[in-house]
């Protein structure tokens, strides 16, 4: 296996797109998306990936069909609860980012309890985005500093990326290395938009319900072959 970044992060794109094509209810196609993402976790996890971050949900698809969101939830609620064992027993730990409040209570008392079962995971940190916004976690941010400029606890010679990194909802976690979309978007959709100043980018046509370990080997095969060279001369 050539060079395989540190950290991945995966806008999982085309959910609706497969089920339609197949004539099959949306929910289907994201039943299938969280089979495909289960099985994309296992193999980093093989493959000695130590951060994976996956779009599960964006703040903007509050804005699809009440049954859609409602059965995703629900979708998402048991795949946390039935797959807890496995996460655990492969040293996974599961970091949650994004505006949990919006989600069902149900779905918080799973995400809350599947933390607290992973946190000695140590082989594999899955970030979850649900609810996720990036542009909402920039102002969040923002307001944080400006408050402790108000207060005075802090100056604006102070305020550095450093530390706005450290007001930001994935600090702990270092920066992607590689960016995946599947389905043939080309766009970042408000995703990590602070953190993925420097990622590679990989776009693919495969839709997520079809991304197979084999599709993530191509990805890590192109990155490998990119030079990183974060603004010096070659």
């Amino acid at each position: 296996m050539p060079r395989v970044p540190s950290h991945v992060a995966i806008i999982m794109d085309g959910n609706g797109r497969w089920a339609s094509q197949k004539g099959l209810p949306r929910l289907q196609g994201h039943k299938a998306g969280v089979d495909a993402a289960t099985a994309i976790v296992r193999h980093c996890g093989e493959l000695g990936i130590p951060y994976l971050t996956l779009f599960a949900f964006s703040s903007e698809n509050w804005n699809r069909p009440f049954q859609e969101i409602s059965g995703l939830m629900r979708i998402l609620s048991n795949y946390l609860t039935k797959g807890a064992d496995e996460l655990i027993e492969n040293g996974v730990r599961i970091k949650l980012i994004g505006n949990l409040a919006r989600l069902p209570q149900a779905l918080q008392k799973a995400l809350r309890s599947i933390c607290n079962r992973t946190a000695l995971g140590s082989k594999l940190t899955l970030t979850l985005a649900i609810s996720y916004g990036s542009r909402s976690e920039i102002v969040e941010a923002t307001k944080s500093l400006a408050q402790d400029v108000s207060l005075g606890n802090l100056s604006i010679e102070d305020l550095t990326e450093s530390l706005f990194e450290q007001r930001l909802e994935t600090f702990g976690v270092p920066d992607p290395d590689l960016l995946i979309r599947t389905s043939g978007e080309m766009r970042i959709s408000n995703f990590l938009l602070w953190q993925l100043s420097y990622a590679e980018l990989y776009m693919t046509p495969v839709l997520w319900p079809d991304f197979t370990q084999k599709d993530f080997d191509l990805a890590l095969q192109d990155y490998a072959k990119r030079h990183r060279r974060f603004g010096r001369s070659s």
